[in-house]
């Protein structure tokens, strides 16, 4: 036999091959198979077997078990059928398959409905229908066929049970109702009839007669059957009372049809019907209701509850026989004298107990019926104290305690619950739980919670009930709660880098409750930011101290850094992290391996490696390279590299200086500083270079034949000079050139062998290794020296590009010899006569040239070009300047630099930056990026810079205020910071708004510096006042929000002080009564008075005391001894104890009478201050009365009223100090004695006393601050308040600072903490000025400020005591300002019927102070101007618009524009010159000008405005001669077409201008037969050397001082005046005044009057005419003889251009002031006692508020045009004298001759004064002079 466990290869463990699978069959059906099918080895060993639900299947086995077969299967076959195959014997596994046999049965009832259902309407009705299976049948109901489901009847609803409810019948309702029951074994169905049927309405119990009795309730029965269900309606008579839809009050239908009325009246009976109906008929029944009258208890007595002690009262029901009952026992009246029954029947019960409580009946007997009424009365009290109170710790919880006691009476009133107390350390006792719950047992335990560790406690209980608080229980002993750490960590951890090795830590002390015990100090720890490296810790051991400075620290690294307190119980939690770095440090190595090497002459390149990244010790700015000359070493050039993160850097300096030798060097930088630059400087030299041009060519030694050439070193060698070359030629004739070279050291040569008379070009050039240089060329004649040049004229500018431009023009005269030179000047953006003038461009060797190229000019840019030609003689004079041009645009060159961010205001950023060639939260950082762009094209991005909005105010309060009273003079006040959002800036520390509620008007503050300080201990407080606090914070800007609403704390009481008005208004031989009033600081709650007295000649302690309560205010002492003195003391008492007594002397007699009043009241002027003063008295009789107190009043002078400063001073005080009152006011006083008779009359008035002034109490109000030029900004503000000046406001003072950027180091000054330390620090840093007027002047103009930066501005106002408060400092931005002119060149044309074209040019450039950023049109229709003025705002680079939509054919005006200038010169002490320019845009034919002055403030009380109408648009100056020194005047001038367009305005101040000198001394005048001579010595030194003088003069005739002579030199001290030069028989006083560059001087005291009458000289004399005559003749002769001789070298004869006629008198130059005028030596140019040619004023006209026809007292005359015969001067002239520098005689000059009738039209005043044609020039006559020559000294033209 075969052993199966060894596995060998013929044997095979079981396999199910053909498993069975899941049945289902239905039950009654022949049968169902199960098939298994298995294999194993050996197959004929293999057993199959079968399993149900675990039992083992015997039966219907076949085919050796492999089917299962199971006849009539029914639902017990249902289960689990397990196949097992298995090979007996074996150790193999059986093998097993499962399958489910599940038996469906088909479904049957269980509950069948009846087969006909009968209802009626209305009716709810239930068909059954209940059905079983397997599985469960699904049931559905179907009506007449159709499935309920598909009707969707809303009263159809199938039951839980599968039945059907139809709830409301109606007829619709009947039919055949199916139930269907089906599964997955079939389906069965039943069915009923349902009928629905109407019945007539029938009474199921009629209305039957009822009778009740008057207020009972009657119910009328009336139940009907039908269906569908009838409706019921009662009514009576006519009037339904009921029905389904009625109801009236008191009746009402019951649901069983009957009618109920309550209550019932009288007239409620009668007959009532009952009517119901339905769809099959209706029907009624009537019964009669009899209504019975009774006796009724109509007000019933109430239930009482009653406090225990109290009456009670329960009123008589009814007037009626009565009894009274308690508990249903008869009270009988005269059983108890507290229980009375009143006549009126009402039963008074007095003194109430818990006896008294029960049920008191009033029943009420009477023919009509008997009625009793029953109340209850209760009794209550206050509740009993709870009993048996014990604390015990809480071993769970620490901070807690276990409080337990027993129930206590709760007073006949449920107790509503407990109130639990702790006093804390002795503190007084408070509440800490306010709503303790009752509890149903007898004992309450409490657990007390938030207590803090290391405290002592004791606790009391009270109960409250209905009635009140009762008493509290015993206080337990005091329980001390163990210490432990600290529960919090300390808190506003702030740390801040402090240098680059420390950082500071501060902190503040974790909450009070929080410490568990005392702190005994704090552990700082600190470790390296992200690393996982242990801390390091400091241990701070006093608990005082809150900050730690950590310091040998790693540069430039993070660090996380915690803080924990501790006390004796150890260590608490630690902060929060706080991280912070070390400062930056400079680099501490060099870069490496730094190799320089030279790349041309000019250009030296730098290779190098950045220091290694760990001794950069920041972040890395970039690296600067150095170079400096070896024999300049202070003169290092510095480029600055930024870092390159990648390879090798590199870099170059250029623009070095050829052939030199320079040391280089390179370092690295960060923020904080330079590192140290690489070791040992290299020395190089840049490159070898052709040399510059020789300079100073000159000819000398000039012959027919020869000349001598001489030079000199060119300026630039650019290396070694070897040598010089010398070439010439005949002019224009190349093939005879020759040339020679010289050695180094020769600088002249003469060359011969010339030509006589020929022209020569001569070259001249350096020469070194690098070859020759540029050669130095010009041309000679020879035997013909040559001269300076002529200026070159006719310029043109064409081809105008963006960089450059062509340049045409005439050459001038030459000067007998070629032209070496051409130098172009220019002006360049800023135009104008004083503008600078810039070399651009110089062009050498082009002797012919006509022609030049600008080149390197910068694009979109204004330039105006002049030239000059230069020959070897030298440099010829200017031209005339070009025409104004504006280059083209060019796409920008490179990304914008220079780019700086400042702050604008609160929610700006300003944004800046340099042209190659501006919305935010407060305080917060910003990056910026900008890109400059053109009509051509953008440019790149710039790098990004960052910037802070400017600070402001915080816009939220402090959070977490809290108080805390700590004494009876103290609250602790802690607080958080404010949120960061709403911080807004630096919070420099924290203000405390405090005041006394209900008693002061106003809060005080107590500051608090610093941002890390958050708590204070307001100190000085009254005590027991409640108090409003509030906290706020501050930045440098001003205060911020206030936190709301205010807290609410009262400090502490405290013993009180004595009370006060202690009189005794009764007093007889034997007795007084004493009346007092409660003290004025009664420092808590006043719990009574206690009045001890004695006799006042008995031993001090013999006092008799009583104590009355807090409400008594009067006391009768009796039993005394008449006649005689008695000692009154009077003190009041809180809980803190008795305080301070008040001690009174009174006589028992009754003899006295009113005291007289106090005397003698003064007030001594050393007790007078700002705000207080002190008065004086001596008291007047007592009237026999000791006087109590005195009463004192003051006034407000000169109408306040009378006001009690005080009514409770002292009886013995002879002198008060009155405080409170106002600075600089006027106040009288008074005062009266009161006695126990009462007041005395008041004493006589003081005399008005006044108070001293004191610093203005606030600062200037609304300041602002705006640009007004470049330089410049205008201040405006508003004075104090009035009753805020405390004095007489002498001025303000402007403080001013310029501020540094963000990105620039620090300052001290950012540090200021206020901005009275800003006024301050600005006192010591920074400028100020003082503006001295009263408070009318309100604008100041600061001048002289730094362009592009910003200023920090704050006012004061001042007097004589000092300074007030600081403004809120204002930030301006300098740079930028309003435009000063209006756009040029306005031109209006017509397109269509609708539009109007608009052309312009913008604003001069120097007057458009900052990039213009657009233009506003205004236009409206002609005579309409209000109706019909429209704006429209364009913007750059537009100059040209098109209004449209316009009304057609319509004239549309413009008012001129503003003049261009408004310009001030010669400002003198009493007269100045001021002119205006040409409206840009005249929009109309110019009619005239109005200048209107006056001063700003008035002058000695008179403020005159002076109007001057200028007609005509020529001249545009005016001559003013009626100032007044050092005042200030406002002028405005206005152009006029058809109206007055625009002001142009401006301020001016007369003369001595600030920094001048001051006035010459010792003026002295002597007189000649032909001249005046002036003498004087030198005055005081202004701030600048004196430059020179003018000399003023004042005629007898005219009475005013004008300008005489001007441009004396400084050396001067003497001026000789010819007497023909002054009006005969005039009489002059002169005086001198200084001028330096500051301005015109404090002019001299007047001379002696000197008369300019003129004695006959001899030269007017008959024979001295004869010889003169003679010998012209001679003279003649001999001139014409000579020039015969000389007419061979007419080719080079000069015509008079270049040279100036030496022997005339008066020289004509063009002023270069920016004016057009005429300057003559002379003051007068006519001879005789004339007046000086002025314009005739009839083309002006005067108006002034104190004048009509005359101004200043000058007579004002009229004359059409300028004549010979001059008109009388007037103070203000126009055109008398341009307003230039120098004096003479203003106006056009007249043409005469052939002349007169030509057209001379002025050129604008700052271009110069036209040239008549020249055919006139020698024809232009002066009035009474003739002009010889016309044009400039200085160029000498003809």
């Amino acid at each position: 036999m075969l052993d199966r466990d060894a596995g060998t290869p013929e044997a095979m463990a079981p396999v199910i091959v053909v498993p069975p699978s899941n049945r289902s069959v239905v039950a009654g059906s022949s049968e169902t198979t199960l098939e298994c099918i298995a294999s194993a080895r050996p197959v004929e060993e293999l057993s199959v077997t079968w399993k149900r639900n675990g039992m083992r299947v015997t039966s219907g086995l076949h085919s050796f078990g492999r089917r299962l077969t199971i006849s009539n299967p029914t639902s017990s076959d249902t289960g689990m059928y397990v196949c097992e195959a298995a090979l007996p014997g074996s150790t193999f596994e059986p093998a097993r398959a499962k399958a489910f046999l599940s038996i469906i049965e088909p479904p049957y009832f269980t509950v069948e409905p009846e087969s006909r259902i009968l209802a009626e309407v209305e009716e709810n009705v239930d068909i059954v229908c209940e059905a079983m299976g397997v599985p469960p049948p699904a049931l559905q109901w179907f009506k007449d066929a159709v499935s309920i489901n598909k009707l969707q009847n809303p009263r159809y609803q199938v039951l839980a049970g599968g039945g059907l409810r139809v709830r409301q019948l109606r007829p619709e309702d009947s039919g055949i109702f199916q139930c269907l029951a089906s599964n997955a074994g079939g389906e069965v169905q039943t069915h009923t009839y349902l009928d629905v049927t109407n019945v007539a309405p029938a009474f199921t119990q009629l209305p039957v007669d009822t009778t009740v009795t008057d207020g009972m309730t009657a119910v009328l029965r009336c139940e009907v059957s039908g269906a569908p269900r009838p409706a019921i309606v009662w009514s009576r008579g006519s009037h339904i009372l009921a029905s389904g839809s009625v109801r009236i009050p008191r009746f009402m239908l019951l649901e069983s049809g009957g009618l109920q009325i309550t209550p019932v009246f009288i007239q409620d009976a009668g007959n009532y019907t009952c009517h119901a109906a339905n769809s099959e008929g209706s029907l009624n029944a009537s019964a009669t209701l009899t209504v019975w009258n009774r006796t009724s208890i109509v007000t019933p007595p109430e239930d009482r509850v009653v406090i225990k002690g109290t009456t009670a009262t329960l009123p008589l029901c009814l007037a009626h026989s009565y009894v009274w009952k308690k508990d249903n026992v008869v009270i009988a009246p005269s059983g108890s004298s507290r229980v009375v029954v009143e006549k009126d029947g009402s039963l008074l019960i007095s003194q109430t107990w818990s006896g008294d409580i029960g049920d008191y009946t009033c029943g009420v007997i009477s023919e009509g019926g008997n009625d009793s009424r029953t109340a209850r009365l209760e009794v209550i009290e206050l509740p009993h104290s709870p009993q048996n109170l014990v604390a015990s710790l809480n071993p769970a919880h620490s901070h807690a305690v276990v409080l337990s006691w027993v129930r206590p009476f709760d007073g006949n009133s449920p107790v509503l619950y407990y109130i639990v107390e702790l006093s804390e350390n002795n503190s007084p006792w408070k509440v800490h739980l306010s709503d303790v719950s009752p509890e149903m047992t007898s004992v309450t335990v409490v657990t007390v919670r938030g207590l803090t560790p290391a405290r002592t406690y004791q606790f009391r209980v009270c109960a409250v009930n209905q009635v009140g608080k009762g008493q509290y229980s015993a206080e337990t002993s005091r329980l001390m709660l163990p210490e432990e750490p600290p529960s919090a960590p300390p808190k506003n951890i702030v740390a801040s880098g402090r240098t680059n090795q420390s950082i500071m830590v501060q902190w503040q002390p974790p909450p009070e409750p929080e410490h568990n015990g005392a702190l005994r100090g704090y552990v700082l720890r600190y470790r390296l930011a992200g690393l996982p490296g242990e801390y390091q810790q400091r241990n701070i051991s006093s608990p005082e101290v809150s900050y730690c400075l950590v310091t040998e620290l790693i540069v430039w690294t993070q660090y996380e850094i915690q803080v924990a307190a501790y006390n004796g119980a150890g260590l608490g939690v630690f902060s929060r992290a706080v991280a912070e770095y070390t400062l930056q440090g400079v680099p501490t190595a060099p870069p490496q391996n730094v190799q320089v090497e030279a790349v041309n002459s000019t250009t030296i390149q730098f290779l190098w490696n950045p220091p290694p990244q760990q001794f950069i010790n920041g972040i890395n700015q970039g690296y600067k390279l150095l170079a400096w000359p070896d024999d300049v070493p202070e003169a290092v050039t510095v480029v600055t590299i930024a870092p390159d993160f990648h390879g090798v850097h590199h870099g170059y300096i250029t623009n070095l200086k050829k052939f030199t030798a320079y040391f280089t060097s390179v370092l690295c930088f960060t923020t904080p500083g330079d590192g140290p630059p690489s070791t040992t400087p290299q020395l190089i030299w840049t490159h070898e270079d052709k040399p510059g041009a020789v300079g100073h060519l000159s000819f000398t030694e000039i012959l027919d034949t020869s000349l001598k050439v001489s030079w000199q070193e060119p300026l630039e060698k650019n290396g070694i000079i070897t040598g010089y070359q010398v070439s010439w030629e005949v002019y224009g004739q190349s093939s005879s050139r020759l040339t020679l070279t010289l050695n180094s050291s020769t600088h002249e040569y003469k060359i011969q062998g010339l030509s006589s008379l020929t022209t020569y070009t001569i070259d001249v050039a350096a020469l070194t290794a690098a070859g020759a240089g540029v050669p130095t060329s010009s041309t000679i004649s020879s035997g013909v020296p040559p001269e300076l040049p002529g200026a070159p004229s006719n310029l043109v500018i064409s081809n105008i590009s963006p960089r450059s431009a062509t340049l045409q023009f005439r050459p001038g005269y030459d000067g007998k010899t070629a032209i070496s030179r051409w130098i172009v000047q220019g002006q360049v953006g800023a135009v104008g006569d004083e503008e600078e003038w810039v070399t651009l461009c110089e062009e050498e060797n082009e002797p012919d040239a006509q022609m030049l190229e600008i080149p390197d000019l910068t694009p979109y840019t204004h330039y105006r070009f002049r030239m000059r030609q230069v020959n070897v003689v030298g440099a010829g004079p200017f031209s005339q300047s070009s025409r104004v041009i504006q280059t083209l645009q060019a796409p920008p060159d490179v990304a914008p630099t220079s780019i700086t961010v400042r702050t604008a205001s609160e929610t700006s950023l300003r944004l800046r930056w340099v042209v190659s060639r501006g919305c935010g939260a407060e305080w917060t950082e910003y990056a910026l990026q900008m890109q400059a762009f053109n009509a051509i094209g953008a440019g790149p991005w710039s790098a990004a810079v960052r910037g802070r909005t400017r600070e402001s105010v915080p816009s939220a309060a402090p959070e977490n205020v809290s108080a805390e009273a700590v004494s009876s003079t103290q609250i602790l006040l802690t607080w958080a910071s404010v949120p960061e959002p709403d911080q807004n800036g630096l919070i420099l520390g924290y203000k405390i708004l405090f005041r006394a509620k209900d008693l002061d008007p106003e809060p005080r503050s107590h500051v608090v510096r610093g941002n890390h300080t958050q708590s204070a201990l307001l100190a000085g407080l009254g005590k027991f006042v409640l108090y409003e606090l509030q906290v706020l914070a501050f930045t440098r800007i001003g205060n911020g929000v206030p936190s709301a609403p205010p807290i609410l704390e009262r400090t502490k009481d405290d013993a009180p002080g004595p009370p006060v008005r202690l009189v005794f208004p009764e007093v007889r031989l034997t007795s007084v009564r004493i009346v007092w009033q409660p003290p004025e600081e009664p420092n808590g709650i006043i719990l009574g008075y206690q009045i001890a007295y004695r006799l006042a000649s008995s031993s001090p302690n013999t006092f008799t005391t009583v104590e009355v309560g807090a409400t008594v205010r009067q006391f009768t002492a009796t039993e005394l001894a008449p006649e005689s003195a008695y000692v009154f003391r009077l003190s009041a008492k809180t809980r803190q104890g008795w305080g301070e007594p008040l001690e009174a002397t009174v006589i028992t007699t009754e003899k006295r009478e009113r005291p007289a009043p106090p005397r003698e009241l003064q007030v001594p002027q050393a007790d007078v201050a700002a705000r207080s003063l002190c008065l004086r008295w001596v008291p007047g009789s007592d009237g026999a009365s000791p006087i109590r107190y005195f009463t004192l009043q003051l006034r407000e002078l000169p109408g306040g009223q009378w006001q009690t400063y005080s009514s409770s001073i002292s009886h013995e005080a002879t002198a008060c100090v009155v405080e409170r009152l106002r600075p600089f006011t006027s106040y009288k006083l008074r005062l009266k004695a009161t006695n126990d008779i009462g007041d005395s009359d008041f004493s006589a008035e003081t005399e008005a006393v006044t108070t001293l002034q004191d610093v203005p109490g606030e600062p200037p109000r609304s300041v602002s601050v705006t640009p007004r030029t470049t330089s410049s900004v205008l201040i405006q503000w508003q004075p104090p308040r009035d009753e805020s000046l405390n004095g007489l406001l002498q001025g303000y003072r402007i403080y001013y600072r310029e501020l540094e950027y963000e990105a620039a180091p620090a300052t001290e000054s950012k540090m200021l903490k206020t901005p009275s330390a800003l006024r301050a620090e600005l006192t010591a840093q920074s400028s100020f000025k003082t503006v001295n007027s009263s408070s009318t002047e309100t604008t100041y103009e600061l001048t002289h400020l730094k362009k592009y930066r910003r200023y920090e501005v704050v006012l004061t106002a001042y007097n004589v005591v000092g300074e007030g408060p600081a403004s809120t400092p204002v930030e301006v931005f300098v740079g930028e300002a309003a435009p000063a002119q209006a756009p040029q060149r306005v031109q209006v044309n017509p397109l269509t019927a609708s539009q109007l074209e608009v052309t312009w040019e913008p604003p001069p450039p120097e007057s458009q102070n900052g990039n213009i950023q657009g233009y506003k049109i205004y236009y409206w229709e002609a005579d309409s101007q209000n109706a019909t003025e429209k704006m429209r705002v364009l913007f750059l680079p537009e100059t040209t618009a098109k209004l449209k939509n316009l009304t057609s054919h319509t004239e549309y005006l413009v008012t001129p524009g503003t003049p261009s200038f408004l310009a001030f010169s010669e400002i003198t002490s009493t007269t100045l010159n001021v002119s205006w320019g040409e409206p840009a845009a005249a929009n109309g034919v110019l009619q005239g000008y109005r200048v209107v002055y006056e001063p700003l403030t008035p002058v000695q009380g008179v403020s005159k405005v002076v109007t001057v109408d200028v007609k005509g648009s020529w001249p545009r100056w005016l001559k003013v001669r009626d100032l007044t020194k050092g005042v200030t005047y406002f002028f405005r001038v206005q152009a006029r077409t058809i109206a007055y367009g625009p002001e142009l305005q401006a301020n001016v101040t007369a003369g001595p201008a600030e920094g001048s000198p001051g006035s010459p001394r010792d003026v002295s005048v002597t007189k000649s037969t032909s001249e005046l001579t002036l003498q004087w010595t030198e005055g005081r030194a202004g701030r600048t050397p004196t430059t020179g003088y003018i000399i003023e003069a004042r005629p007898s005739d005219e009475g005013l001082w004008d300008m005489f002579a001007k441009d004396i030199p400084r050396g001067a001290t003497s001026y000789t005046v010819s007497l023909d030069q002054l009006r005969q028989g005039v009489t002059y006083e002169f005086r001198v005044v200084a001028v330096n560059q500051a301005g015109y001087g404090e002019p001299s005291s007047p001379s002696a009057a000197v008369s300019a009458q003129v004695e006959t000289p001899f030269y007017e004399q008959w024979w001295f005419l004869l010889v003169m005559v003679l010998s012209s003749l001679l003279v003649i002769l001999l001139v014409v003889f000579s020039l015969l001789l000389h007419g061979q070298s007419k080719k080079y004869r000069n015509c008079g251009a270049g040279k100036s006629i030496s022997n005339m008198e008066e020289s004509v130059t063009l002023d270069n002031g920016g004016f057009a005028a005429l300057e003559l030596n002379s003051r007068h140019l006519n001879r005789g006692s004339t007046s000086p040619p002025r314009p005739s004023p009839g083309g002006l006209h005067y108006s002034d508020e104190d004048l009509c026809n005359k101004y200043n007292g000058a007579a004002l005359t009229e004359s059409a045009a300028l004549q010979e015969k001059p008109g009388d001067a007037t103070e203000s002239e126009v055109g008398a004298r341009p307003p230039a520098a120098g004096s003479g005689v203003g106006g056009p000059p007249v043409p005469r001759g052939p002349c007169a009738g030509r057209t001379w039209s002025p050129a604008h005043p700052r271009q110069g004064l036209p040239l008549p044609p020249a055919s006139c020039a020698r024809r232009w006559l002066w009035p009474r002079q003739r002009c010889q020559l016309w044009g400039s000294p200085e160029r000498g033209g003809s």
